[in-house]
């Protein structure tokens, strides 16, 4: 029997200490590929994707780095996205932040070398610019329940910050129930003096990213354009949700405005991953949704999402877990113990 999945494909942030060697642990039928992505990055003398994954130690330093993570992370996601049990059916994909760019080779809009370009080249652009800088903030609970007033008070100090003399600051990423929020270092700073410390780790700077999704990320958007031709972008094979909750249907995709899209409003306006999410659950009703790696954070933004959808009667942390462990239905590949699930 068929089981059908969204595929959700992860951004930054995702490939630490524990993935070092996960394309060699988890896809070593996979090294022809990785080598032609090898080969793209010696085009400008960057250091092999196989031998940063093959490398020896981790370090903070290196492999947070936009141009050393986003090749990574984007091929082994790929790889799990290829690597999925001939029982699944893929109805959808959909990513968070730089997994837009995985989803359109997921979901068969560029090749797998193409894909890995526009990974590789932004990852770079955004790294040397390195504008602005982001922070996480929730505003649920630990229980998950909507707070849409917790949530407006905190989008209203961003806007309040955003108005000061010399300050910037915005919403970046409708992360489930987090706020990823994107700015230069006076508007990231006033933030962390007016929010109060929560769960004892927020807010909580993330190192080596820049003001990704605002308007700071503008040159660098424009940069990606001129480096980044529309010839690279084809119909998707299969629908693909982008970071408006819009769905682009294959044979009805105007490739001019997906390349436009990605390169431009991804870039330089809000990314809400949540209405991505709920997009998927409310259009395509999947068995499955199924995160690939590296890494296994964002299954916990997906699983927010759905329960401030109040998808399939799920209202907070306790019916979403009552469900999960009843029958499985959010696989992270990234999980050991939830792998086999989605590989067979």
């Amino acid at each position: 029997m068929t089981r059908t999945a969204v595929v959700i494909c992860p951004g930054r942030g995702t490939y630490y200490k524990p993935e070092l060697g996960y394309l060699h642990r988890h896809h070593s039928d996979c090294m022809e590929m990785f080598h032609d992505f090898d080969a793209i990055r010696s085009e400008t003398g960057q250091d092999a994707v196989t031998a940063l994954d093959g490398a020896a130690r981790y370090t903070v330093a290196k492999y947070s780095r936009g141009d050393m993570a986003s090749p990574l992370i984007y091929a082994a996601s790929l790889a799990d996205a290829q690597a999925l049990a001939d029982d699944i059916e893929v109805v959808a994909v959909t990513g968070n932040s730089m997994g837009w760019y995985i989803a359109l080779a997921a979901g068969g809009a560029l090749s797998p070398q193409n894909g890995f370009r526009v990974v590789n080249t932004m990852g770079t652009l955004m790294q040397d610019h390195l504008i602005g800088g982001q922070l996480v903030y929730p505003f649920t609970g630990d229980d998950w329940q909507d707070d849409p007033e917790r949530k407006a008070d905190l989008l209203a100090d961003v806007a309040g910050i955003n108005a000061m003399d010399g300050h910037d600051l915005a919403l970046s990423i409708d992360l489930g129930g987090m706020l990823v929020l994107a700015g230069n270092e006076n508007g990231l700073k006033a933030f962390e003096t007016s929010q109060p410390v929560v769960q004892e780790r927020f807010p909580m700077r993330l190192a080596n990213h820049a003001a990704f999704h605002t308007h700071l990320q503008a040159p660098v958007a424009a940069e990606g354009r001129t480096r980044l031709g529309m010839d690279l972008f084809g119909q998707p094979e299969r629908p693909l949700i982008d970071g408006r909750g819009k769905i682009w249907w294959p044979g009805a995709t105007d490739t001019q405005a997906l390349w436009e899209y990605t390169l431009g409003h991804q870039v330089t306006e809000t990314y809400d991953f949540t209405l991505a999410i709920q997009t998927a659950a409310r259009e395509f009703a999947p068995d499955l949704f199924i995160v690939t790696g590296p890494g296994a954070t964002l299954g916990g933004a997906v699983a927010q999402s759905l329960v401030l959808a109040d998808w399939r009667g799920m209202g907070s942390k306790a019916a979403f877990q009552v469900q999960q462990d009843a029958q499985p239905f959010l696989i992270a590949m990234g999980r050991e113990d939830q792998r086999a699930l989605a590989t067979g």
